[in-house]
């Protein structure tokens, strides 16, 4: 190339890059945001899938994004997240949204119902089925926008301090059950309770409470329940399928460059598959440690278990019937998990029943 040429383009070069750099800045601001959860740092799971959301939108933006994480009570209570998003306290919040359930039982959708969808479904529903959309049209009256960042698969059916062997001995029985779920015992005659992480294991100590769930063996491990409720029961019939959500403030979000909105989302994408992944890791693990300690596993009885099933559909009729946002995502969820199962039971639960059985030795 000769040197005028070279010159000239050089120049051509430098100027493109005049007009680029402002562009750039402009689309990738500085911007710092924080995030509170319901979480305790403890609980590496919950609390990870927050803070690995925030290092994803770090990473992806140059450090140009920045989220600080904060555990449940740092800013606010871990039950008063979506509240201080909706005021703007904060810009955006890690939780489980069926804690809000007493603002409206369609909050339940966004976490679990008693007998819903399983991980795999929930998923789906939330990503290609419509639970994105009727979800986030119901979130709009909080000022809120829900990101899908977190899943804990099935739960366990929570720590007793005595069995639990018919129907009588859910009478009067004081649980700590989260958000919506405790209604449906409510209705065969328990007491439920909802009480954050961290007071769990006082209240269940000191009889407080007779028996509480949580999320699984890894987490349960933690929290210490097994030292004084020892009768640990299966499975979580109200959590088949957990999710988990970044609620961010609609304003802030609609300040956002559009870029970094599209990292939002796929940031809460990744930490969904990494805290599924997790659990996947550490609860075989952690529930061999259990039964070794001494717990003693027991799964709910058929007839318990009908009831339970029973109780569940006849409330979300209940309700359904008087709350249109409640029907509306009910019905979306509901058609889409019945054509899950129809077909799970085809390829998956015929493949999972062998593995299992010969896993079993």
């Amino acid at each position: 190339m000769k040197r005028r040429q070279f010159i000239k383009a050089a120049g051509l070069g430098m100027a493109a890059s005049a007009i680029a750099a402002p562009a750039i800045a402009q689309s990738m601001p500085e911007i710092k945001w924080r995030m509170t959860t319901s979480w305790p740092k403890s609980l590496d799971t919950l609390y990870g899938a927050a803070e690995m959301t925030a290092r994803f939108i770090n990473e992806a933006t140059d450090g140009r994004f920045q989220i600080q994480v904060f555990a449940g009570g740092e800013i606010v209570p871990g039950l008063q997240v979506v509240d201080a998003v909706q005021n703007g306290t904060v810009e955006c919040g890690h939780t489980a949204s069926y804690y809000y359930f007493g603002k409206d039982p369609t909050f339940a959708f966004g976490t679990s119902v008693a007998f819903g969808p399983n991980a795999r479904l929930n998923q789906g529903w939330w990503t290609l089925g419509g639970g994105k959309e009727v979800l986030n049209e119901f979130y709009k009256k909080y000022n809120c926008t829900a990101f899908l960042a977190g899943n804990t698969g099935c739960q366990m059916g929570g720590w007793f301090r005595k069995e639990i062997n018919s129907l009588d001995d859910l009478k009067g029985l004081k649980m700590r059950i989260g958000g919506f779920p405790g209604r449906v015992l409510q209705k065969l005659g328990a007491v439920p309770q909802q009480i954050a992480a961290g007071d769990i294991y006082p209240a269940l100590e000191k009889g407080t409470i007779d028996a509480a769930e949580w999320v699984g063996p890894y987490d349960d491990e933690k929290l210490g329940f097994f030292k004084v409720a020892p009768n640990y029961y299966y499975p979580g019939w109200w959590e088949g399928g957990s999710m988990l959500h970044l609620f961010v403030n609609n304003d802030k979000l609609n300040a956002l460059p559009k870029n970094y909105q599209a990292i939002l989302e796929q940031a809460g994408h990744y930490a969904n598959t990494w805290c599924m992944a997790k659990y996947d890791q550490q609860n075989p693990a952690a529930l061999k440690r259990l039964l070794a300690n001494g717990v003693r596993l027991r799964g709910f009885s058929p007839a318990i278990m009908e009831a339970c099933f029973k109780s569940a559909k006849d409330l979300h009729a209940e309700i359904a019937a008087s709350n249109a946002s409640f029907k509306k995502v009910y019905d979306s969820m509901t058609g889409y998990t019945t054509d899950g199962y129809a077909w799970f039971q085809v390829a998956e639960l015929g493949y999972d029943s062998f593995m299992i059985r010969h896993a079993r030795g």
